[in-house]
């Protein structure tokens, strides 16, 4: 992927965040800058725990594992990100919601071989 792919993505996840807030008791995000941050901190939390655990535990992954492990990865994401706020309630619905957009607004190509 092209960087300027990348910056798209991650300006796609910002917003899909800041929506999310929106809907969303117990989960938000202050603004367009903070949920820019914690869409790089997310990835890189959740690239973390695909590296330790392998690709079935991953936040991308589908199913309870992968709804569960991107909740986890939502409320570890509220502690490192200043202006995030993140309950325990909140990162579940959070990670129920952002997956069912991710149904909808892939923020990755599936399937897609080079």
């Amino acid at each position: 992927m092209n960087i300027l792919g990348t910056i798209v993505r991650f300006v796609v996840s910002a917003l899909v965040l800041m929506f999310v807030g929106f809907l969303v008791p117990g989960f938000g995000v202050s603004g367009f800058w903070t949920a820019l941050f914690a869409a790089v901190v997310i990835a890189l939390l959740g690239w973390a725990i695909e590296a330790l655990f392998g690709p079935r535990i991953s936040p991308y992954g589908r199913g309870i594992v992968g709804f569960l492990s991107g909740a986890v990865v939502l409320y570890v994401a509220g502690l490192f990100v200043p202006g995030m706020r993140v309950t325990v309630l909140g990162a579940l619905l959070a990670s129920l919601i952002i997956g069912i957009i991710d149904l909808f607004v892939p923020t990755e190509i599936r399937g897609r071989q080079r």
